[in-house]
């Protein structure tokens, strides 16, 4: 068996399909940058070579004597510029795929997301055959997964053996960039004073790691997988994760203008504001799914939904024990005061106007 590359393998989740990877049996490849962080590579037996998936001439180099390509390497900031986004998700991708098909690989899976589908209608979930019309959202983020996937769909029509999976929300251990676990910690640092209605489908890291392999294994080309598990409004996420951490949820659920009036008058301020005008956006969607194709023709089974946010939890309290609330901490007396008026305020509007 030749060698099995992985971009993106010192994150969260490139790092668990490593370790997945080399359960399995296989040689790994990982490509790392001159500043990437290591630590979830630490005593694994792989391959690191320093290549930037931005340049050709380091890319083609690393596919030397690939077999199999995961390419997990992306940009997921919402903050970053739709520039820096496109360059990243979609000529990156572009590169690694070119490559890959001019090496001859056996099999690719690409990495996109749940956001290359896009948000599903309010008080629904989406799959694979959801038509893309997210655009209208002008998330950067989004726009450049999407067109990412259509630049892996465009080859393997041209005979790259290529799979896409579109992992949910991941959560679990290893997030050292804080991106997608990043919800939880602000959680337990009780920085989430407020939110708004929106919904979103989690999965464990480690349940989407396993389901790269099974679409290496068993996914056909040019079709795409969503890897999900439990879809959580954010009353019911904010509701558990208090219950497994002993944290208050947040008192306050506003009205998206209301917040939004708020969010800019922050990102007026000197300085980094706590929340942007396109996170909050993003937050009020409804990204919720269904894995039932997965589950069908890769056998994909996630484990309970509630195992994922307890490792999440855990994984924080163990980094930064001084930062976090303790359990049995309360929401401020001026926050509860103020959201139990709000939420009495906004049921006598929906009694006199239903």
């Amino acid at each position: 068996m030749g060698v099995t590359l992985v971009t993106g393998g010192t994150g969260m989740l490139g790092s668990h399909v490593v370790r997945a990877l080399l359960m399995r049996g296989d040689t790994v490849r990982v490509t790392v940058r001159p500043t990437s962080q290591l630590d979830n590579l630490a005593g694994l037996d792989v391959e690191q070579l320093e290549c930037d998936i931005l340049d050709r001439r380091q890319v083609r180099r690393a596919m030397r004597g690939a077999q199999r390509v995961f390419h997990v390497a992306g940009l997921t900031s919402l903050r970053a510029s739709a520039d820096a986004s496109f360059r990243v998700n979609v000529e990156g991708t572009r590169v690694v795929m070119e490559e890959a098909l001019h090496a001859g690989v056996g099999r690719v899976v690409h990495t996109s997301s749940f956001a290359a589908i896009g948000p599903a209608e309010r008080g629904s979930t989406a799959d694979e055959t959801q038509i893309f019309t997210a655009g209208r959202h002008g998330l950067a983020y989004v726009n450049a997964k999407h067109e990412a996937e259509m630049v892996v769909l465009r080859l393997a029509a041209v005979g790259l053996p290529a799979v896409i999976v579109n992992p949910a929300h991941t959560m679990g251990r290893g997030d050292l960039h804080r991106s997608s676990t990043e919800i939880v910690r602000r959680f337990l640092r009780r920085e989430i004073p407020a939110y708004v209605d929106g919904a979103v489908c989690l999965v464990d890291v480690e349940d989407v790691a396993r389901g790269h392999l099974l679409a290496d294994e068993r996914g056909t080309v040019g079709e795409r997988y969503i890897l999900g598990n439990r879809n959580y409004t954010l009353d019911r996420l904010f509701s558990e994760l208090g219950r497994i951490s002993g944290v208050e949820p947040p008192a306050i659920k506003l009205p998206l203008v209301v917040a939004m009036t708020g969010v800019r008058a922050l990102e007026q301020r000197p300085g980094r504001p706590a929340l942007t005008q396109v996170e909050l956006l993003a937050s009020s969607l409804w990204w919720t799914y269904r894995s039932t194709k997965a589950k069908r023709e890769l056998g994909y089974s996630p484990g309970h939904h509630e195992e994922s946010l307890q490792k999440t939890v855990q994984w924080y309290r163990e980094r930064e024990p001084s930062h976090l609330q303790e359990p049995g901490t309360r929401q401020p007396l001026l926050l509860r005061a103020t959201g139990l008026a709000l939420a009495q305020a906004q049921r006598a509007a929906r009694i006199i106007a239903p």
